[in-house]
Formats: structure tokens, C-alpha cells, sequence
């Protein structure tokens, strides 16, 4: 075997088996994972129940909005007397969302709120500005966060709660899910899924990579501990994922996942393949800003294993040979998908997602490549905003 048939051949198998072998530990992760019950929640009356904050950060979310606060209605926290207060955090919308949150404020029978970031001074935009300016107003010693364009269970709240009552907690990661019809937003359901699972695990593991900021929660004085978004204020994205890392930091034993069905929000899958495309590179423009080597490794280890999929096949061109070298890659790859995500799949009720592995293997190399390579361009589009990213 010659010396560039030998280096095609490591090149293809070694990121797979790595990929291979790092999947078969976030499994086993997944499923030491505790799955909680509703009834673990803490009776809201008792005196170790906490109060809760809901934060929404929301620009141009009119249409959405009636949608989150009628689901926020119906807590279980709410009608066994739990503390809760909701604010929505105005980023300077241009549409009729102040309007629709004053007028939920008339009939609301839980405390809602309505910060606007347009009348404070120096008027910050952005979600970091919207999420420090509502912690700062917040209440409650826990605040708890989703998105606008969610949807969330009866039992969120008391998930989250559950939780918070645990006297040495300061942050909790919580499921998301996409919901939405056709090709895209299912291959668009199996990615976020296994990011999910991805960051579930790493937690268990006590190496957290990543979360969701359209399902988390933490204590306020954690935030102000860390100094909250001081470091990557200047990033626009990661107001979950560096916050997760620094209380990590912090607090090593107080940080949690939340894997409890009622706890699983939904939100919409990206309708066109361009705004699929701006919401990639809005998360990837974050990675190379990571100070631990964890959620580093892990997306360089996942862009590799991709990419040399993808020179397998171009290679076999100069190696024909070598396909059996190149089949084999590519099943190993996707048969550890499936074995990591098989549970995982099943947690969201989504097992027959399994069927798009083979699609989204084909299709994940030159997609991520593209969302990494557009994430390092300086700037992209995002809720009718211009963003740059500060190198």
C-alpha cells in the first residue's frame, strides 16, 4: 500500500471511529440520565418552593406571543399557588408587540410585564442587552427563559421548578423541540435533536458543551457571580452556551438537565433554506469565541468526520479500491448516529426520525461547512437586523 493510499485510508476511518467512539459515551450518558417525573416537582406552598421569573426576550413577535402567554396560563405552578411573574423584554419591535403584551396585562391573572429596551437609557439592543436588563428587573431569585415563537407544556414550570428547588442548583438546561411539515423541518428535527441529546450528555458527563436558550433557567445571584455576560458581551449569540460554561466554571456540581417530558419545548423549524442557513451561522459564529477545549473538540471532531465522509468519496476517484475502506466509514458513522440517537429519538416521541439519518449523513458535510465558513464572514442577517460579529 502505498504512503497516500495509507493516509487516504486514516484520513476516512480515524475521524469516524473517533466520532464513533465519542457517540457510544454520550449514549450511555443519556441514559444515566435520571428521567424526572412531574410529581418530583415541590409542593408550591411549601416554603422551599421558589419563586419563579419568566423572561422572554421578544422582537417583532406580535403574531407569537398570544400563543406563548395563553400556554403560560395554563402552569400547573400557577394552579397549585406557585410564585410567578412573567416579563417580556421588548427589543425594540416594529410591529404591534408592546401593544398585544399591555393588553394581556389587563387580563392576566399571573404578574406579566413589559420591559422595553427603547426606553432605557442608552436604549441596548440585542437579546444579551433584553436578558440583562430583565434579570436585573426580575423578582424572583430564579428566573426562567423561552422564546417568543415557543410553545411550552402545563407542566414547564414545575419541571423547572423541581429543579431550582434543589439547594445546590444555579442552572438548568431543558429539551427543545421542532415541530413543522416536510423534508426540511424534519431533517431540521433530527439535527436539533441530536444536539439536545449532544448537550444532555455532555452535561452528565461534567463536560458541557452546549444547551438551549429557549429552554433554561438559573439563579440570578449565579448570573451577577459569573459576572454574567461579561467576556462575550461584544458576541452577539451565546447567551446560553458561554453562560452554561462559566457556571460550570463556578459551580461544577450545579448544573443540570431538565430530561422530563413536560419540560420539552417546542418551537418551529426554519421554513426556507436560507433562514435555515442564517440561523447556523448565527450559532457558529460563536464557537471559535469558546474558552473551554470541550465544546471545541466536539465541533471539530463533528466537521471532520463529516468532511472525511465526503473525501471518501471524492478519493475513491484516485482510490478505487478503496471503497469497501469508504463503505465502511460511512456505515460506521451512521450506524453510531442511530445508536445515540435511537433513545434520545425516543424521549421526544420521534423514533421514526431515524429514517432521515442517511439524508442529513449526505447532506451534513458541505451544510456545516458552509454555516462554519459563512459564521467566520463577519456578519449575517437576523430578525430584520444586520449583525457583525466582532472578531
Amino acid at each position: 500500500m502505498s504512503a497516500a493510499a495509507v493516509v487516504f485510508t486514516v484520513g476516512v476511518l480515524g475521524p469516524a471511529a473517533l466520532y464513533a467512539l465519542r457517540m457510544m459515551r454520550f449514549r450511555r450518558a443519556w441514559r444515566q440520565l435520571p428521567l424526572l417525573s412531574p410529581n418530583l416537582a415541590p409542593a408550591p406552598r411549601s416554603a422551599d418552593a421558589p419563586a419563579l421569573t419568566v423572561i422572554i426576550a421578544a422582537r417583532n413577535e406580535a403574531a407569537n406571543l398570544p400563543h406563548l402567554l395563553a400556554d403560560l396560563g395554563q402552569q400547573t405552578y400557577l394552579d397549585e399557588g406557585g410564585n410567578v411573574e412573567v416579563i417580556i423584554a421588548d427589543d425594540h419591535s416594529t410591529d404591534d408587540t408592546a401593544s398585544v403584551v399591555q393588553k394581556a396585562m389587563q387580563a392576566s391573572f399571573f404578574t406579566l410585564r413589559l420591559l422595553r429596551l427603547a426606553e432605557l437609557p442608552q436604549q441596548p439592543t440585542g437579546k444579551k442587552a433584553a436578558v440583562q436588563a430583565a434579570i436585573a428587573a426580575a423578582g424572583a431569585p430564579w428566573v426562567v427563559f423561552t422564546d417568543a415563537d415557543c410553545r411550552v407544556e402545563p407542566g414547564w414550570l414545575a419541571a423547572h421548578a423541581a429543579v431550582a428547588a434543589k439547594p445546590n442548583a444555579q442552572f438548568v438546561s431543558g429539551p427543545v423541540l421542532l415541530t413543522g411539515e416536510g423534508i426540511l423541518a424534519e431533517l431540521q428535527g433530527v439535527e436539533l435533536a441530536a444536539l439536545v441529546g449532544v448537550g444532555a450528555a455532555s452535561i452528565a458527563l461534567g463536560q458541557p458543551t452546549m444547551c438551549n436558550g429557549a429552554n433554561l433557567s438559573y439563579r440570578r445571584s449565579a448570573f451577577y457571580a459569573v459576572q454574567g455576560f461579561a467576556g462575550n458581551a461584544h458576541v452577539p449569540s451565546g447567551d446560553d452556551e458561554f453562560l452554561l460554561h462559566k457556571l460550570y466554571k463556578a459551580y461544577p456540581g450545579g448544573v443540570y438537565f431538565l430530561k422530563a417530558a413536560d419540560a420539552i419545548v417546542r418551537t418551529g423549524a426554519q421554513p426556507t433554506l436560507r433562514a435555515l442557513l442564517m440561523q447556523r451561522v448565527r450559532w457558529a459564529s460563536k464557537w471559535r469565541h469558546y474558552e473551554q477545549t470541550a465544546p471545541r473538540y466536539l465541533a471539530v471532531l463533528v466537521l471532520l468526520a463529516n468532511m472525511a465522509l465526503l473525501m471518501g468519496l471524492i478519493g475513491m476517484f484516485f482510490f478505487p479500491s478503496h471503497w469497501p475502506l469508504v463503505l465502511a466509514a460511512w456505515t460506521l458513522k451512521l450506524g453510531a448516529d442511530v445508536w445515540f440517537l435511537t433513545p434520545v429519538l425516543t424521549f421526544f416521541r420521534r423514533r421514526r426520525w431515524l429514517l432521515w439519518l442517511p439524508v442529513l449523513q449526505l447532506a451534513y458535510a458541505p451544510y456545516a461547512l458552509a454555516a462554519g465558513l459563512l459564521g467566520l464572514r463577519g456578519g449575517y442577517t437576523w430578525k430584520d437586523r444586520e449583525i457583525k460579529v466582532n472578531r
